[in-house]
């Protein structure tokens, strides 16, 4: 694999390093789509209209309770409601149906499409159901990628589909686009997953690709399937890119065809002489399988390399392990090293990423004729929707699963988040899924358990099934893959899923829950502003798992007060107590307030004077916050429970920056790094003018931090570039309030 340093040309199919040229930034498909989509008239600063949307049973109550406190009279492009996340409704009690039903009525109401639980994950809909070539799709998960099918996707948090529902834009700089060079074919036994992890491995770390569009191309495109395209294409999320898009050709003509829709079929293909900001060149026939060992997609090896280097990589684990829990618990995978070999207590093929056709075919041949064991091993198998579930029940590859030991589930999202096959305490996960970052499975630190994953591909995870557990990889395997065809049957989502066919009935009463309630009012920006920091993070990355934590804590999405219970949880659980404390001005915190304006006029008694009369909130520090998951309520928690901002050195995805803004909060910025930072957790920040600096669109802005020992230390926040309607949501307060005014 090679990163290139500068530019490229792409002509006469290959790359050659270039200047950059702006007629040849012009000829890139990502530039053709997103210019097709813009309707600001500036190619440099785009306002994008989507031409569907898209989110889950997670995230639609919170988008639709926003646009409808904001006006919502009708959904004005298609709005699909999938219910894959809260599928089991086994936690909470009546409340994840309740969502559902408040889901089904709201598409009865203003003119949507309701996915019942169980039929499909929101992706696979996507691609059965939305996909179409040149189009663009907004989805209020972070795996939003359909560019393997010629759209154009982006997972963003749900303020941004509120204002799609609104007749709003999505607004954002031209992106940096990155070519994705592909030669040669995979060798049997590789997999999409371990194509995926070879990339995020090379490219998480120094940013190459961050919130830029990968755009794949190259001779070794036309020899992967739809679904080995897909699989790639899912994981790019996990690079931090913003979106992606693949060259199309007869092989995706005929997915559309399959599924009843090749009219949305259209060759796409980068003009000659394209231009690219960057370049990734890889060769797979070189890829071999892979594995992402905890805690995170890009600490990945070779599964022959783990073997071969097995005590040195676990002890890199557990190295990680202590970054992120330090002495809460022992965490430990040596003890998983059996007669030199590493075994594994559970494996799971499911969701947008493994639970595809090819994926779980090429895992019944692996796993044809042989067996899983009696042992502690599990492995669990859910089809990616209803449709390929009945195909594979159909085709025998169910029959060759179920006769080697695994069970097979319906479409469900939960062993990605940790809302289903939890693994017991101290045990270890291979799953074909999209992350592995800490407790996502399902651990609860605070309670001592730990659990980790491991991501790998569906070939290699049915490899280690047939090796009894013992992590194996696939091309160990000398497998004769079938290569069944595929047969989509539109009739099961014909009977069961609800298609408005874009009409609204405004006389439907939307179904409400006792656990869905409204978003609290949340105030304008004042003029100056004095925050407590009330958590300090220096992990090198946070991520919004970690901020909210999934699981069993996904039945309270519907409630933002009971939710904001359960933030940070995980990370430092002492802050949701501190955070209401200064939300609801405890006689302890107007005490301490009232000892920093004293401080601040020690050193100028105007300074003390601004404070006396400040707007007050809280905040958090964290270096890197906000990888992973799109969805909104890692900031909106923090809000309800009275936060003002975040300070960080750097964001670690448009995406929760973005929440963060449409929830009214300021995304600050500290550029000299987590080492002897001005303030530490406890102290009281004082930002005078922040009103003006949003306003005026000033580049910084002098902050005072107040100690606990009465030092006041100057120091530099800058918020970075905001769009125009950004500061306005910010000096309204949030984005219900900008809307409403």
């Amino acid at each position: 694999m090679k990163l290139f340093n500068s530019g490229v040309i792409y002509e006469n199919g290959a790359l050659r390093e270039a200047a950059a040229s702006a007629d040849g930034a012009k000829k890139t498909i990502a530039y053709s789509i997103l210019q097709k989509h813009n309707t600001s008239g500036d190619d440099k600063k785009l306002k994008i209209k989507f031409d569907k949307i898209t989110s889950h049973d997670i995230t639609y109550v919170g988008i639709i309770q926003t646009a409808r406190a904001s006006g919502l009279e009708k959904f004005p492009l298609p709005y699909v409601l999938t219910n894959c996340h809260n599928s089991l409704c086994a936690v909470g009690g009546t409340i994840n149906e309740d969502d559902h039903m408040f889901g089904l009525t709201c598409a009865q109401k203003y003119g949507g499409i309701y996915v019942p639980p169980h039929q499909a994950v929101i992706h696979q809909f996507a691609r059965e159901m939305l996909a179409k070539c040149g189009d663009m799709i907004l989805g209020s998960d972070s795996h939003t990628r359909y560019g393997a099918l010629g759209t154009m996707a982006i997972g963003e948090g749900g303020g941004e589909l509120a204002k799609q529902l609104l007749n709003k834009t999505y607004d954002v700089a031209y992106p940096g686009v990155v070519a994705i060079y592909l030669t040669g074919s995979p060798v049997p036994g590789v997999g999409p997953q371990d194509v995926a992890l070879a990339i995020i491995k090379a490219v998480f770390d120094n940013g190459y690709v961050k919130n830029k569009v990968m755009e794949f191309v190259g001779p070794g495109v036309k020899n992967l399937s739809a679904d080995f395209r897909i699989g790639v294409d899912v994981m790019t999320t996990e690079t931090t890119c913003l979106s992606s898009i693949w060259t199309t050709d007869e092989k995706i003509r005929e997915f559309y065809a399959i599924h009843g829709r090749e009219g949305d079929y259209k060759e796409l293909n980068p003009g000659e002489g394209a231009y690219y900001d960057g370049a990734i060149e890889i060769d797979l026939s070189e890829i071999r399988p892979m594995i992402a060992m905890p805690f995170h997609p890009s600490c990945a090896y070779t599964i022959d390399e783990v073997n071969k280097n097995l005590m040195d990589v676990l002890e890199a684990a557990e190295q990680r392990a202590k970054v992120s829990f330090g002495d809460k618990v022992n965490f430990s995978l040596k003890e998983k090293v059996i007669d030199g070999k590493l075994y594994v207590d559970q494996g799971v093929i499911a969701g947008c990423a493994g639970g595809g056709f090819e994926n779980i075919c090429a895992a019944a041949d692996i796993l044809k004729g042989k067996d899983t064991g009696n042992g502690k091993f599990l492995l669990n198998v859910y089809p990616a929707s209803m449709p390929v579930y009945m195909e594979l029940m159909k085709n025998g590859a169910f029959a060759s699963l179920i006769d080697a030991g695994a069970i097979v589930k319906t479409a469900f999202c939960g062993p990605c988040f940790g809302a289903g096959d939890t693994p017991a305490n101290g045990a270890f996960s291979i799953r074909h899924s999209t992350r592995n970052f800490p407790n996502r499975e399902g651990s609860k630190i605070q309670n001592g358990q730990l659990s980790s994953v491991a991501l790998m591909d569906a070939r290699s995870i049915a490899a280690t099934a047939a090796n009894k557990g013992f992590l194996t990889a696939a091309t160990e395997f000398d497998t004769e893959f079938s290569g069944k065809k595929y047969f989509f049957d539109k009739t099961i989502y014909e009977k069961r899923v609800y298609d408005s066919k874009g009409v609204a009935h405004p006389e439907v009463q939307i179904q409400f829950g006792p656990n869905i309630k409204d978003w609290p009012e949340q105030k304008a920006l004042a003029d100056d502003l004095l925050i407590k920091v009330v958590s300090e993070i220096h992990d090198p990355v946070t991520t919004t798992d970690e901020l909210i934590p999934s699981g069993e804590t996904s039945s309270f999405r519907s409630n933002p007060l009971g939710l904001a219970e359960f933030t940070l949880s995980r990370k430092d659980p002492a802050y949701v107590g501190r955070a209401k404390a200064v939300r609801d001005l405890t006689d302890d915190i107007k005490a301490e307030i009232k000892t920093a304006v004293e401080n601040l006029g020690k050193k100028d008694a105007e300074l003390g004077k601004r404070a006396a009369a400040a707007g007050t909130g809280s905040t958090i520090f964290a270096v890197k916050p906000g990888d992973g998951s799109a969805r909104e309520q890692a900031a909106s928690c923090q809000r309800v429970l009275g936060a003002s901002a975040n300070i960080a050195n750097e964001y670690a995805t448009k995406r929760y920056r973005s929440n963060l803004i449409n929830w009214g909060m300021l995304p600050f910025i500290y550029k000299d790094g987590d080492k002897n930072l001005p303030f530490a957790n406890g102290d009281y920040v004082f930002i005078p003018g922040v009103k003006k600096m949003i306003e005026e669109k000033l580049p910084s802005i002098k902050a005072y931090a107040v100690k606990a020992d009465g030092t006041v230390n100057e120091f530099e926040l800058s918020v970075g570039d905001l769009t125009d309607d950004e500061r306005k949501i910010i000096l309204a307060g949030c984005l219900i309030n900008f809307y409403r005014n």
